[in-house]
């Protein structure tokens, strides 16, 4: 009888691992990177100051930079509005949302923005990301600074228009994209102030190729409403382009999240263009309204902006301060960068994500919380200290901080 080996088991077919099992080892790239990034649980503090996890930190982080957030006039504001309106609004705009508060804050804004009609938004974010894919769609195009914030980016995909991402603040380069583009409907979109660098875009300069070329503009003003302009009416005012010299084709956003302390944001312009938004906006139809009360807290901080002269004026003698402590430690021996602008959002570049990083923890150590800006919220190799200020910080409170970061300057070099 002829030898016989008895065959092997058959293995068992492996399973295979899901695509959820994979987000630990991408997690841990993320840690690798220096890009993983953590919540802190905060409170608010006297002037400047904030309780970060239970410590109480004098803040250069937060965007407040009037420092109305806590007036007692919004409070109070707020307070009254919840007796006469409930605290939710209950429905979108189109159904039950659009309060009495609502109707007179848009009329109050595009009055202080010196605009034909203004539309109120529940958020900054939803406001971009829903206005562009109603002005332009596939077949259209669409101009985007390199260092727009990611609302305008997104609201760009969202579009489904056509592309052209120009080099930051190089007109020369987005007007050669505008004379080659053959589509009939264009879109320039960019921020006003650059929320990461800080400086201000060339709006005069924007609109005549806008002009030229026969494009819309729209501005994102989220960190110019309020501090730049006169009476705080932000950058557009600044550039004399509001009131007898408004341009029917510029629409002008801006949050109401930052220097007028409270939520939310607003998109203003000609009469028809907010007409056509308030039709073919999805992100403020299909959501609900902003509630009353923030409405109301919020038509008492554009009356404090626009009597806020004196706050303006001492939140840029802490600009003029923070940069003159701070230029002579950018140099060959620290490597660090102050990059230029004149308003309250002042970059630091240090370069490395785990020498920002560090920055920030020395900076911690001292009672200090400034924030470490990493990719992708900021270019490969641009890691930064994002220094924000406010009318709420003192001389001592910036001198403190330009000390720690001469101390930590001295141990780098």
């Amino acid at each position: 009888m002829p030898f016989s080996q008895t065959p092997p088991a058959a293995e068992e077919p492996s399973t295979p691992t899901s695509w959820i099992d994979e987000i630990p080892a991408r997690l841990a790239e993320i840690e690798r990177a220096q890009l993983r990034r953590q919540r802190r649980v905060t409170m608010p503090g006297q002037g400047a100051q904030l309780w970060v996890d239970g410590t109480l930190m004098l803040a250069f982080c937060s965007n407040d930079y009037l420092g109305l957030a806590t007036h007692p006039a919004l409070a109070q504001a707020a307070r009254d509005a919840s007796w006469t309106y409930g605290v939710g609004a209950g429905g979108s705009p189109m159904v039950s949302g659009h309060s009495v508060a609502n109707a007179a804050l848009e009329q109050e804004l595009a009055a202080f923005v010196q605009l034909p009609r203004a539309l109120y938004f529940y958020a900054g974010y939803a406001t971009n990301t829903g206005i562009i894919p109603a002005l332009v769609g596939p077949g259209d195009a669409l101009f985007s600074d390199a260092l727009n914030h990611a609302c305008l980016i997104d609201g760009a995909r969202l579009s489904g228009a056509q592309i052209y991402r120009y080099a930051h603040a190089d007109l020369a380069a987005l007007e050669q994209a505008l004379a080659q583009s053959t589509q009939r409907r264009k879109l320039v979109i960019s921020d006003a102030v650059f929320s990461m660098d800080g400086d201000v875009a060339d709006i005069r300069a924007l609109l005549a190729l806008c002009e030229r070329y026969d494009a819309l503009l729209l501005l994102d003003d989220a960190h110019g409403f309020g501090v730049l302009g006169p009476q705080g009416r932000g950058s557009l005012a600044e550039a004399g382009l509001t009131g007898a010299q408004a341009a029917r084709r510029v629409l002008y956003m801006a949050t109401l999240s930052k220097a007028a302390g409270v939520a939310g944001a607003f998109v203003a312009g000609d009469a028809t263009l907010i007409e056509w938004l308030l039709q073919k906006a999805r992100t403020y139809t299909f959501a609900t309204a902003a509630p009353a009360l923030l409405a109301n807290a919020l038509r008492t901080s554009v009356r404090l902006i626009e009597q806020g002269d004196a706050l303006r004026a001492q939140l840029q003698a802490r600009v003029a301060q923070l940069r003159a402590g701070l230029l002579p430690l950018c140099n060959a021996a620290t490597g660090w960068r102050l990059l230029d602008a004149r308003t309250p959002v002042q970059a630091l570049v240090i370069g490395d994500n785990a020498r920002a990083l560090a920055a920030m923890e020395s900076l911690r150590q001292q009672g200090l919380w400034v924030p470490a800006i990493r990719p992708p919220t900021v270019p490969a190799g641009t890691a930064r200290l994002r220094i924000a200020l406010s009318a709420a910080h003192t001389a001592h409170d910036v001198q403190r901080l330009v000390d720690a970061l001469e101390g930590i300057a001295r141990a780098a070099g």
